[in-house]
């Protein structure tokens, strides 16, 4: 598989019915004790094949796109690409690696809101045609440099109770879609669909309504300039929750029978990324410092001290930070909690702590404030949830090895996975059978994505 380079070969653990995601934690954290104790992943990548029956029993006949940014790993772009998902690529080296895949053009779009002319150039000579856009700007720069795109408009919606302080927001007006079709004409660009996002924090459903609807003006302006509409994509944000998914679908169902029913020949698509991989990776760090420090200290600002002085505060250094898998850190809160690994009495002491990444930097913080028993130097924790961020990136931190990655499935989701002919032998030829992950031997242990 070529662009991945470290990655290119892996492995996937066939689990049978006795083995569990704990087992295999537990065996790679005996394996790191002894060889060298490294932050590593465990992919339970049968939770996407999981995933994807569940957005085809509640949001068929919508086709998914996968944005490779989410994660990038081999693993997961192996496996969705052999569920018939298709990928949203924001760069030339996202679009290189689901080529490498074997994945035709008609199932790759390209993403970016602010595009590369050399990549733009890259997408039209690899046969990728539709792309987004939000602006005149931009619209004259996909004319001069792939005159065969096919053009989603990007249209904002409004939230006002999402946190979106943090985000940057694309889209364009109602307004200014005239604008753009009129400079597409002009140019001779083809306009082809909208495009939407509505974020995974909104709360409230009635912007779907808002921004189909919006669309669907979008659709009846363009027939006024000859444009032939018949894509529809309703971006991403789907958090991965079955009642979530759902509740939008109950929303949206109605609105796209009536709008875009299917003998108007209108496809209609979404970005589920968050949806498919965080769940199915679970990282676990250890601890390579510890030091008490100052109650007053570890207090986010404006919170009174109500513990007794004596009891001790502490702060402890672990092997991943903001700039490997907490990089999302710096821009939204972290959305999973540590769990100690190694086993403690109930009634055990719980303690004020803070968790800080390796590079010392005042920006390198993972949790603010929360209770732990004391814990040593060497010991695990657990994050679960971590699947969508960074897995796939090289971090800018000198010295930050990125961690290791473990794939597994149980034999149940492979049985589904042949039992509906989606198991190609390429796929096949990565899995290899655990008969009980805690009786691995080092020499047995599993292949890695470094």
């Amino acid at each position: 598989m070529k662009g991945f380079l470290e990655d290119a070969n892996y492995s996937i653990g066939l689990l049978d019915e006795g083995a569990t995601l704990a087992d295999v934690i537990d065996n790679c954290i005996y394996e790191h004790t002894h060889t060298g104790k490294r932050a590593f992943y465990v992919g339970d990548l049968g939770k996407l094949v999981k995933k994807n029956i569940q957005w085809h029993n509640v949001m068929a006949p919508i086709k998914p796109f996968y944005p490779v940014r989410c994660n990038s790993t081999p693993g997961v772009l192996e496996i969705l690409g052999t569920l018939g998902v298709g990928f949203a690529c924001s760069s030339k080296s996202e679009m290189a690696l689901v080529q490498d895949l074997g994945i035709s053009p008609e199932n790759i779009i390209y993403m970016n809101p602010c595009k590369q002319a050399s990549q733009i150039k890259y997408a039209a000579k690899a046969g990728i045609n539709i792309m987004t856009c939000d602006n005149d700007i931009e619209l004259k720069k996909i004319a001069r440099n792939h005159p065969n795109a096919k053009l989603l408009l990007h249209i904002a919606t409004e939230d006002n109770t999402a946190d979106e302080e943090m985000n940057m927001k694309f889209g364009t007006t109602l307004k200014n879609c005239r604008h753009l079709m009129e400079c597409a004409k002009e140019l001779g660009a083809q306009i082809v669909g909208v495009k939407f996002h509505v974020s995974g924090s909104c709360k409230e459903l009635q912007t779907y309504i808002n921004a189909i609807s919006d669309a669907r003006c979008v659709f009846d302006m363009a027939e006024e300039f000859g444009f032939k509409m018949n894509m529809l994509d309703i971006g991403g944000g789907f958090t991965g929750s079955e009642l979530q998914l759902e509740e939008v679908n109950h929303v949206i169902r109605p609105l796209l029978d009536v709008y875009f029913p299917k003998e108007s020949g209108v496809s209609v698509i979404a970005e589920p990324g968050f949806y498919y991989v965080s769940s199915a990776f679970t990282l676990a760090v250890n601890i390579i410092a510890k030091k008490t420090v100052e109650y007053d200290k570890l207090l986010p600002s404006g919170v009174e001290q109500t513990r007794n002085d004596d009891e001790p505060v502490f702060t402890y250094y672990i092997n991943d930070g903001v700039y490997g898998s907490f990089a999302s850190k710096l821009s939204e809160k972290l959305n999973t909690i540590p769990e100690v690994h190694k086993k403690y009495k109930e009634d055990e002491p719980l303690f004020a702590s803070s968790l800080w990444g390796p590079s010392c930097d005042e920006l390198d913080q993972i949790v603010e404030n929360c209770l732990l028993p004391e814990l040593s130097v060497g010991d695990w924790l657990i994050f679960d949830n971590m699947g969508s961020g960074t897995l796939g990136e090289r971090s800018t931190f000198n010295d930050y090895q990125r961690p290791l990655i473990y794939y597994m499935m149980s034999f149940s989701d492979w049985d589904e996975m042949q039992d509906a002919g989606i198991a190609s032998d390429t796929l096949m030829k990565n899995f290899f059978f655990v008969p009980s992950c805690i009786q691995l031997s080092p020499e047995d242990r599993f292949s890695t994505a470094a």
